[in-house]
């Protein structure tokens, strides 16, 4: 079957999706997207999701053209179009066409597109075995420099930190902020877990995660008690678990963290009750695609 792919208002098949030279989302990375995951015939926190992605936008002086709602029902239609009832949705919102100067003013119109693709699940068995993970040199942009906050189309500094990941044989990467204190994957949130205390390290150095605000929610519904706290490398060496959370990756164990085995090498109760229940969760709550 061939995709189907909105763009600005139409919906298009792959091959008739296409984007100018001059569109300074593709020339500067000028523009913001979000990931957001259907199950099930559902799309998990959709408003969470929009609200975030024109968040983003905001903070960068970009218009989108569509409503929250036109944005909501655009993605609706286009998982429709695709049949798609399992799936990881891209919506995308560039700059637009302007010349090869900087200046967002010299182009006049955004452009938007949804790509929605099947989705299974990410790490596969690992899951089950724990991820490994290893801290990189290249740093997490700092809030008054490129905040990580905005989900833009700049992510080179992400791909950075997976190059040196994969180069260093990690599932993951660890970043670190430019104060030293963790920061969060390559792309994922990350939790500790110490005496049965959960820790996170708070949003400033890192994405406002929605997969780790239900984890949050959660975690608290269990009465476990949950910290947004600084953490160090001390912290993520000596934890009792250690997990990542975002739209793609849900809820994944680190097992094994700069050739440190994380206490006993096994995905740890906490981390397994939280799957657990974020699976039932996902199973069961969203947004129709089909009304």
């Amino acid at each position: 079957m061939v995709s189907v792919i909105y763009v600005n208002g139409e919906f298009l098949p792959e091959s008739d999706a296409k984007v100018s030279l001059y569109d300074h989302g593709f020339l500067y990375g000028d523009g913001v997207f979000e990931g957001i995951r259907a199950y099930n015939g559902r799309v998990f926190r959709l408003k969470e999701h929009v609200d975030r992605l024109y968040d983003s936008a905001r903070a960068i002086a970009l218009e989108i053209p569509l409503t929250k709602d036109e944005m909501i029902e655009a993605i609706l239609e286009t998982l429709r179009r695709n049949n798609h009832e399992d799936a990881y949705i891209r919506p995308i919102v560039t700059r637009g066409e302007g010349d090869l100067g900087l200046d967002p003013l010299k182009c006049p119109r955004q452009n938007v597109f949804i790509l929605t693709v099947e989705w299974g699940a990410m790490y596969g068995d690992l899951y089950e075995e724990g991820l490994t993970a290893v801290t990189v040199s290249i740093k997490r942009n700092r809030s008054d420099t490129l905040p990580p906050n905005i989900k833009s189309l700049n992510y080179l500094n992400n791909i950075l930190a997976k190059i040196e990941a994969n180069e260093k044989g990690g599932d993951e990467a660890i970043f670190l902020d430019t104060n030293g204190f963790v920061s969060e994957g390559s792309g994922d949130n990350i939790f500790t877990v110490k005496d049965g205390i959960i820790s996170t390290p708070p949003t400033i150095n890192n994405l406002k995660g929605i997969t780790r605000a239900v984890t949050i929610e959660l975690a608290r519904k269990k009465n476990y008690p949950v910290l947004e706290r600084d953490l160090g490398l001390f912290d993520l060496y000596t934890a009792d678990e250690v997990f990542v959370t975002g739209t793609a990756a849900e809820i994944a164990p680190i097992t094994k963290i700069d050739g440190r085995i994380i206490a006993d090498g096994k995905p740890g109760p906490i981390t397994r009750d939280l799957i657990k229940e974020f699976v039932k969760l996902r199973n069961t709550e969203g947004t129709p695609i089909n009304p």
